[in-house]
């Protein structure tokens, strides 16, 4: 496939999932995995899952900045140009038409348009809830590891900064690699030498 048809089928599915996507990033995953993974298999699952942690852990909107993610891994930094404009264009003319013609106080006062944002809510939470499933499954979170992210919430709830969360995560992830690492390390060591002894 060519460079310019990736290109725009990037631009085209990711304007497409943030025109009918409502409730910010979070709500947008589980459209973003089923497009990307499932639709299209430009990646695979477990890669999206590793992306979208990277994503999560950037600063900026997370659904741009797993566009670009994802755009860059295809075609590289013309990639990430056009997933990239796809994410916030939608959102960019919504927003706009919205400034010119819906305020406040219409959209307090307009019983229909207040109907419409309060059957949104709902809808909007499920979205937000499904990514956070699927993503603790591909996690491997058990009943024995369930309370770490419990516990990060509830924190994260009562006041504590998310940055400190982030630091400890990945210094954690590293030595928790690292560990794995050095015991294999030393299990094919002792498997060679048992070899070497016979």
């Amino acid at each position: 496939m060519s460079n310019a048809n990736v290109c725009w089928r990037l631009f085209v599915t990711f304007m497409k999932i943030g025109a009918f996507t409502f409730g910010g990033g979070w709500a947008m995953i589980s459209l973003i995995e089923r497009e990307v993974v499932d639709k299209n298999r430009w990646i695979e699952k477990d890669e999206f899952l590793d992306l979208l942690a990277i994503s999560q852990s950037l600063p900026g909107i997370l659904a741009v900045n797993i566009s670009v993610a994802v755009g860059d891994k295809l075609r590289g930094f013309k990639g990430s140009l056009f997933a990239s404009l796809g994410a916030i264009l939608p959102s960019f003319l919504i927003i706009l038409l919205i400034a010119m013609f819906l305020t406040p106080d219409i959209i307090k006062e307009n019983r229909v348009v207040s109907s419409i944002f309060m059957g949104i809510r709902p809808c909007v939470v499920a979205l937000i809830v499904a990514p956070v499933i699927t993503s603790a499954r591909a996690a491997k979170i058990t009943w024995r590891t369930v309370w770490i992210p419990v516990a990060v919430a509830v924190l994260i709830y009562v006041g504590w900064n998310p940055i400190v969360f982030i630091v400890v995560g990945g210094v954690g992830g590293y030595l928790w690699f690292r560990h794995q690492h050095e015991a294999l390390t030393s299990k094919r060591s002792g498997e060679d030498r048992k070899e070497g002894d016979e």
